[in-house]
């Protein structure tokens, strides 16, 4: 299994957002990114960290911080997911796991005795320069975007 530890250069993707257009991690270089990975749209706690991220954007913005999303679903997905409940954060869709794989959060799971594959909700603080400032492993929702938030705002400036 892959640890991305902090210092580590984030790795590189490119993947299809809500509206099919691709996004290149490496082509945000400049300005810091969160990283949030999350398991399914529209699931009480997806759901809950995708709003909490939309009510604190205008913060992120103000610090120049690109906010993305990225779970398994498909880009059609999470255009229902953000219409729904009105997201403003951008998803990606990782239906390969691939970039869930390369930051080492596609990993075994276990409920109620069954094991399974799927994504360890995680999120990544990337600075402008493209190195892992701050993670966040097995995260639990209730304040977790105000903490990135506060951690962003300690971030050095470019």
């Amino acid at each position: 299994m892959i640890n991305r530890q902090k210092g580590d250069i984030a790795p590189d993707f490119t993947l299809a957002n809500e509206n099919n257009d691709k996004v290149t991690l490496s082509a945000l270089r400049g300005r810091p990114v969160v990283l949030y990975f999350y398991p399914k749209d529209d699931t009480s706690g997806c759901t809950a960290e995708a709003l909490q991220f939309t009510a604190l954007k205008p913060q992120f913005d103000a610090l120049g911080i690109t906010l993305i999303g990225l779970s398994p679903d498909s880009a059609a997905r999470h255009r229902e997911f953000r219409a729904k409940h009105s997201l403003t954060v951008t998803l990606l869709a990782d239906e390969e796991k691939t970039v869930a794989g390369l930051y080492g959060v596609w990993v075994e799971k276990s409920m109620y005795g069954r094991k399974y594959m799927g994504v360890e909700r995680s999120t990544f603080l990337i600075d402008s320069n493209g190195k892992i400032a701050e993670i966040w492993e097995k995260v639990k929702v209730p304040g977790h975007a105000q903490a990135v938030l506060a951690a962003a705002e300690a971030l050095p400036k470019a």
